[in-house]
């Protein structure tokens, strides 16, 4: 899949500033964004955002972010190759323990430990390698949750390489409902759920938040997992509250520790409470009850 960095460069004092208004601005996108010190003797600091598509649409959307500042430095567009970046990336990646979970590519089969749940994920462009706070987050919480309650039917909401719903059919064997709006991250989850024979169990859909009919015959869920980002989960209160069961769990990802208080209130507003956070790399994954 191809890929553009639009790029900057400027000292590192306005580049910080950059990036942190790019960071606010594409909050809810999920583009990657990066910040590379290319010069030391002259503080020279390089800023990146990578877009898979439509890079003319977030380069206008830079430049207006850039609208705060009073001078600011010419954008630069480098087309990158064709290149499965996640499938490069773990190809070198150790594997994840997150409570009970041994998450692994296939140069480390059979490295579980007695007693934990291995999970084979293999590479493929869909978020989810338990690498990432948010993603080891989750695991570990849902590690907690399910061994203190007993749910019987569960929904990963953003699933991505479909790592938590194969860990929570691994852990209880109940049906998971996991969905996605990305055809491509859906095709790479029924391709890891195959891998980890769990499509007895987990169901992959492409489906755009809760717009899907089986939603409605789902539904109530007593877990839902969504690690996805702080501001849709905001948006999607109301409807986490219609299709989660009474008495039932929510864990939340994607938050960054300075997200949690917003996110939090969204949810008590619904009639959630908040029961515990895990704290991972900068980001927080929440655990809400009804």
């Amino acid at each position: 899949m191809s890929q553009t960095r639009l790029y900057l460069q400027a000292p590192q004092a306005l580049a910080t500033r950059i990036y942190d208004l790019f960071d606010r601005a594409f909050e809810d996108d999920g583009l990657a964004l990066a910040i590379t010190e290319i010069d030391e003797a002259q503080g020279l600091h390089e800023v990146s955002v990578y877009a898979m598509e439509d890079a003319d649409g977030v380069k206008t959307r830079m430049g207006a972010a850039l609208g705060a500042l009073p001078v600011f430095p010419e954008i630069s567009v480098e087309e990158l190759p064709e290149t499965d970046w996640v499938a490069h990336a773990l190809e070198g990646l150790r594997a994840v323990r997150a409570g009970r979970f041994f998450i692994h590519g296939a140069h480390e089969r059979g490295g579980a430990r007695p007693g934990e749940i291995a999970i084979e994920i293999e590479a493929g462009l869909a978020f989810g390698t338990g690498h990432h706070g948010t993603t080891a987050g989750c695991l570990e919480m849902i590690g907690r949750v399910m061994n203190r309650e007993h749910p019987r039917n569960a929904l990963d909401l953003g699933t991505g390489s479909a790592v938590l719903a194969i860990a929570i059919a691994k852990l209880r064997r109940i049906p998971v409902l996991a969905t996605d709006i990305d055809p491509t991250a859906t095709r790479v989850a029924r391709s890891n759920v195959r891998l980890n024979e769990a499509a007895a169990w987990v169901h992959p859909v492409t489906a755009p938040g809760f717009h899907h009919r089986l939603f409605a015959e789902r539904r109530p869920f007593d877990l839902i997992v969504a690690n996805v980002l702080a501001r849709p989960l905001m948006r999607l209160a109301p409807d986490m509250a219609h299709h989660l069961a009474p008495g039932g769990s929510l864990i939340l990802s994607g938050i960054l520790d300075r997200q949690r208080r917003a996110v939090i209130a969204a949810y008590v507003g619904q009639g959630f409470r908040h029961v515990a956070t895990i704290h991972r790399e900068g980001w927080a994954t929440l655990h809400m009850k009804r």
